[in-house]
């Protein structure tokens, strides 16, 4: 009986659930619609209603060659965010998953703490970083700002892969007498390999859209995020739409496919 209306209860409520869902959906992702919408608008006002379909906006866009600076800053700085925060990442989610040492929990929040720090408190500790030993702000100083804030990426990715890994196949690995170099390169990262593609996807794809952080730390270097936002001062043009539904959809097919490899690797090794 007790059984019967707890099903009853569930099924009443199940409706309101989705609904509320659907609104909250509805609310995050209409805003995206619209703007992949009015890029193909031929008004260069963004009002309703459309007067035409055209793609003369997106062709505008990249022929800008302020906006195409930006975008070429912004590949560079993600790629070299990717290589720092893996440098920094592998070694960390290592050391905290293998190894005992005094300070370890301490060590594991301190790892967490750029990802659960606004960008903006980041940014504005870095500059102080950087003008207290007198760095020059530029593009250098954003590779070092956003590969330090998604290492964070890798190493909880990482460390979540490694509760997975079966630490025997190392150990038989070095009784038949490979070096650890060996064993790492041919047996550990083999392993690891589908984790580390999908946190290089995430972190490409978090620090090509980073703007909070990039405004403290640019000096006079344009990113992408930070032409748009300067464009966006005076007004919403077609231009800025157009460039803005590519970011879009490109950031969904990387993000997708960095969580299917992450997914499927825990999956396939739980």
């Amino acid at each position: 009986m007790k059984a019967s209306r707890r099903i009853h209860r569930q099924n009443k409520t199940t409706p309101i659930v989705f609904t509320l869902a659907m609104c909250t959906l509805t609310f995050l992702y209409l805003p995206l619609l619209v703007l992949v919408l009015f890029s193909f608008n031929s008004n260069e006002i963004t009002v309703l209603p459309l007067t035409g379909w055209t793609l003369d906006w997106y062709r505008s866009a990249f022929q800008n060659t302020m906006l195409l600076e930006g975008l070429k800053n912004s590949l560079i700085v993600a790629a070299a965010a990717i290589v720092i925060s893996q440098l920094i990442g592998i070694p960390t989610a290592f050391a905290l998953m293998r190894w005992d040492f005094p300070g370890k929990v301490i060590i594991k929040r301190i790892v967490i703490m750029p990802v659960s720090l606004p960008a903006l408190v980041l940014g504005i500790c870095l500059l102080n970083y950087f003008a207290l030993f007198n760095v020059k702000l530029g593009l250098h100083t954003i590779m070092i700002g956003h590969g330090s804030l998604m290492s964070a990426i890798v190493v909880t990715n990482l460390f979540a892969r490694l509760t997975y890994f079966d630490t025997k196949i190392e150990e038989a690995s070095a009784d038949l007498g490979a070096s650890p170099l060996n064993t790492f390169w041919y047996v550990t990262l083999p392993n690891i390999r589908t984790t580390l593609i999908g946190s290089a996807l995430l972190v490409f794809t978090v620090s090509f859209d980073e703007l909070a952080l990039t405004y403290f730390i640019n000096g006079n270097t344009n990113t992408l995020p930070m032409y748009i936002w300067s464009a966006l001062r005076q007004g919403i043009t077609p231009e800025v739409n157009a460039i803005g539904s590519c970011v879009i959809f490109a950031s969904i097919v990387i993000v997708a496919l960095a969580v299917s490899l992450i997914s499927n690797d825990k999956v396939q090794n739980a």
